[in-house]
């Protein structure tokens, strides 16, 4: 079971969405990936733990507008590990970045910001305390890949390897397509978006959940008021198919190869 205690900085360790109505997506996860999780308690505004073989993968809430801003997309958003969050916000800022959410702490839990890079793309940063992150990945129903879908491949790389020590490198037997280290180890993904791509997608970071069978899983989210943006298909790393929850949260899902 690939069980995880701890995150090198630099690297993925969470994911959480805020929903319109967040006892819907729970029980639409639910149904979709086996977690369970329910409405947490006032004192966590009600952040929903989710777990899969009783170990975290992922955190749901209700969206709540700050003052007279909107409130937030329903997107889902990576976080990456950090030593010390507040270091990272200031290298996040002379990196180009714009911190959106200061440092904050979140109980004795960790602390916590959510930036946008120089493309646009929102990302959050997690200072471990007394939780590292995930506790479950690369397994049916867990988080198994992060990937950043970008505008401006140049300005992206630059940055995450500044701020976050993250590199970027092409990525052997996918055109076109680039892997994010750190000190060595594959974290993640990059793919510039291209003319294909509609205008009016920004950049952003999109999350992964490994399934066992993806078609069986797109036509249970079908029925279930989902949407499939882009059906399933055979690539190098396995099958996948890119959906939408039915509050609008976009993710993919895949079956990957298995390892040779």
């Amino acid at each position: 079971m690939p069980e995880v205690t701890s995150y090198q900085p630099g690297t993925p360790c969470w994911i959480d969405l805020m929903v319109p109505d967040q006892q819907a997506a729970l029980d639409f996860y639910s149904g979709l990936f086996g977690w369970s999780g329910e409405v947490g308690p006032p004192e966590t505004g009600g952040y929903a733990l989710c777990t899969l073989k009783d170990k975290p993968v992922a955190g749901i809430m209700t969206a709540q507008s700050m003052g007279e801003e909107p409130p937030p997309p329903t997107v889902w958003t990576t976080y990456f590990s950090s030593a010390d969050a507040q270091a990272t916000s200031e290298a996040i800022s002379r990196a180009g970045g714009t911190v959106l959410l200061p440092v904050m702490d979140v109980m004795d839990l960790g602390r916590m910001l959510v930036a946008a890079d120089p493309t646009g793309a929102v990302f959050g940063v997690w200072q471990p305390l007394g939780f590292a992150g995930a506790g479950l990945v690369n397994e049916p129903g867990a988080l198994i890949w992060n990937e950043l879908n970008t505008r401006d491949r140049e300005a992206a790389s630059a940055f995450y390897a500044e701020a976050m020590g993250v590199q970027t490198t092409p990525m052997e037997g996918a055109d076109g397509y680039f892997a994010l280290s750190v000190d060595g180890r594959t974290v993640g993904g990059l793919a510039p978006l291209g003319e294909e791509a509609p205008t009016d997608t920004p950049s952003h970071w999109m999350v992964y959940f490994s399934v066992e069978q993806v078609d069986r899983t797109v036509a249970k989210l079908s029925a279930e008021g989902g949407a499939v943006l882009q059906p399933p298909f055979d690539m190098v790393a396995g099958r996948m198919s890119v959906v939408r929850d039915p509050q609008g949260a976009a993710f993919a899902v895949i079956a990957p190869k298995p390892m040779s």
